[in-house]
């Protein structure tokens, strides 16, 4: 059995200010659970280990980001959130300056599942 961490951050000013409650990291939540409860998460041993919102602003991201990372509270940290065109969504920017790796094509296979449930995705 392989066991994860997962880190589940959103990103989001409204979300972070109280102004509605982060239904996007709930969702990620519970898909996480939701997986690992069923046949395909066979094999797999999926923990929780964090879970945030912050504003978005470059810098508390990318301080989470590294504080989960370097932390070793996850090895596996998912965002959702600030990735639209205005200039506040800073998220992919904020993660990007703290990755050591980045995986060509999962951000593509990810997108291309979100367009089958949600057409707005892209």
């Amino acid at each position: 059995e392989t066991s994860l961490r997962v880190a589940v951050l959103t990103t989001s000013d409204r979300a972070a200010a109280g102004v509605y409650a982060d239904a996007s990291g709930a969702e990620v939540q519970r898909c996480l659970r939701e997986y690992a409860a069923s046949g395909a998460g066979a094999g797999w041993r999926l923990e929780l280990a964090a879970s945030e919102v912050v504003p978005d602003d470059a810098d508390a991201i990318s301080e989470v980001l590294a504080r989960w990372a370097d932390g070793g509270v996850a090895n596996l940290v998912l965002t959702t959130g600030g990735t639209g065109l205005s200039p506040r969504d800073v998220t992919p920017e904020a993660t990007l300056a703290v990755v050591e790796r980045t995986l060509p094509g999962l951000p593509e296979l990810l997108l291309g599942e979100a367009l089958r449930h949600e057409p707005l995705a892209a």
